[in-house]
């Protein structure tokens, strides 16, 4: 990805808290063999005045009563388990939520799919599956017991957006974000996919603010985390440590107005995260729409006409012009799209597009 998000501390991370005491304190504790009831919540009072909310008051949402019978339902299926069973979920559940060490393909860190637990536990696998899937659910999240303990989803994007003000995708660099400045807001991306992981639905970390194209249109239920050959690096939403993406445009035509993307070679660095590089490239499609990007009339064809019509106007250069984009996109690679206009730029150069243009605006 382009570039990483700042993470924003919020009281919807209470969802995951929550969800935290549900297994580890409830669920993995069922082969004791107490029967199911409001006192195995004591120890979460805010849970349980939900629960009960949920649970046994006579006006209770049926999305509510649907939470609190699959959390008995799951508490009934934990019960025979033996302790081998139950430590192995509970291995799978910390290292499903470790998300910055899935990302970084730690070793030591073992993560598990809905398919890993219905090896070893069908009807378990899906009750699980049922209920992770549905945590983060409008339908749920806006439930007012629940919304008094958590807050709403879209005070959060507000806060988020605030910290985060780059105003584009990190993971294409090139579509906008909405912001603090409207009133909707781009839906969160669930980087390792609810569809396919247990446990990690309603963790924040595991949520990042997606453009629709990279969201809806590319990765999809696309796993960065693993490729048809196994396990792999991915970069982290939330890095500290991001390195900047480097990329080179090489062209194989001298004819801008016939250029297409099977004339455009791009390559990516650097190579010390090009594990990193290829998971990103293949979920979000970026081969794909660099290229048709460079290829637009708006963009690709556009930033070529800017270097030989308005700049040969004014007296200068069109090396005059690189000089001064590539400045610019140092200090803001995301504006323009400045990080790719300056690689397609410097690749039409090495094509000599420049020289041979120039020549044809020198002709009488």
């Amino acid at each position: 990805m382009l570039f990483a998000y700042t993470y924003v501390p919020h009281t919807m991370e209470k969802m995951q808290s929550f969800i935290d005491f549900i297994f580890f304190e409830v669920w993995c504790k069922a082969p004791i063999g107490l029967a199911f009831s409001l006192d195995l919540f004591e120890n979460e009072p805010d849970l349980r005045e939900v629960l009960s909310a949920f649970g046994f008051a006579t006006n209770a949402p049926e999305r509510g009563k649907q939470f609190y019978k699959d959390i008995k339902a799951i508490y009934e299926l934990f019960a025979p388990l033996t302790p081998k069973q139950i430590d192995r979920l509970n291995r799978w559940y910390q290292a499903n939520n470790d998300i910055e060490k899935v990302c970084a393909n730690d070793p030591a860190v073992q993560i598990a799919r809905y398919a890993d637990i219905a090896a070893i536990h069908p009807d378990l696998s899906g009750q699980l599956e049922s209920f992770f899937k549905g945590l983060y659910s409008q339908q749920l999240l806006d439930l007012a017991a629940l919304r008094e303990k958590i807050g709403r989803i879209d005070e959060h994007y507000q806060a988020f957006m605030q910290a985060n003000t780059t105003g584009k995708c990190p993971f294409c660099g090139i579509t906008e974000m909405l912001g603090v400045y409207h009133t909707g807001r781009e839906a969160y991306d669930h980087y390792l996919p609810k569809a396919i992981y247990p446990f990690n639905s309603i963790n924040f970390r595991n949520l990042a603010p997606a453009c629709h194209y990279c969201n809806s249109s590319y990765k999809l239920s696309k796993d960065p985390a693993r490729n048809a050959t196994g396990r792999r690096k991915a970069f982290y939403p939330y890095a500290t440590d991001a390195s900047p993406i480097e990329i080179t445009v090489v062209l194989n035509t001298p004819d801008i107005d016939r250029l297409t993307p099977a004339d455009i070679q791009l390559t990516f660095g650097p190579d010390t995260v090009r594990e990193e590089i290829e998971a990103w490239k293949e979920v979000y499609g970026i081969d794909e729409r660099y290229k048709a990007k460079c290829c637009d009339e708006s963009s690709g064809k556009y930033w070529l006409t800017q270097v030989l019509d308005e700049w040969q106007e004014d007296e200068r250069s069109p090396a005059d012009f690189l000089i001064t984009l590539n400045r610019q996109a140092d200090k803001n690679p995301l504006a323009d799209s400045s990080f790719l206009k300056s690689a397609f730029l410097k690749g039409c150069q090495r094509a000599g597009l420049f020289d041979v243009i120039a020549k044809e605006g020198a002709a009488p």
